[in-house]
Formats: structure tokens, sequence, C-alpha cells
């Protein structure tokens, strides 16, 4: 069976990849990413997912609302899992 989110990935990076390539991080996260994976600190990662995941969200939604095409999703100010 396969992983739909990985599949989703997988085409962001083959449509997106390049350009992002070139997206510059803040200064000292690349390193503090690569110290977590040598850590294994799988926890600490997933909550780096969550809370981009989670900022998505909220852009998206207000990209939307300021459309009138949303509809509430999430709370203003509380994070949601």
């Amino acid at each position: 069976m396969t992983n739909p989110y990985a599949e989703w990935f997988e085409q962001l990076r083959a449509e997106y990849g390049e350009q992002l390539a070139a997206m510059p991080l803040p200064d000292g996260l690349p390193e503090h990413l690569h110290t977590l994976i040598q850590q294994r600190d799988e926890a600490a990662i997933q909550f780096m997912l969550k809370l981009a995941w989670q900022f998505g969200a909220q852009v998206g939604y207000a990209a939307g609302a300021k459309q009138g095409e949303a509809q509430p999703a999430v709370r203003p100010g509380r994070v949601q899992a």
C-alpha cells in the first residue's frame, strides 16, 4: 500500500524542488535540523513539521477568507493539531 502523503510530497518535490532548493532558510536552521537528524530526535522534527503545516494552513485560510471563499477551519490564536 502506498502512502498518499509520500506520493504528494514527491509530486511537490518534482514540481517545485528546484525553485525551493534556491530558497534560503533562516541562519542556523539547516544546522539545527542536521543535529536533530543525527540525534534521531523524531519528536522535535515532527514538532517542526506540525508548526510548518499549521502556519501553512493558517496562511491558506487567510488567503481564502480574503477572497470570501473559505469557511473557518482553525481558531485564530490557537494551534490545532
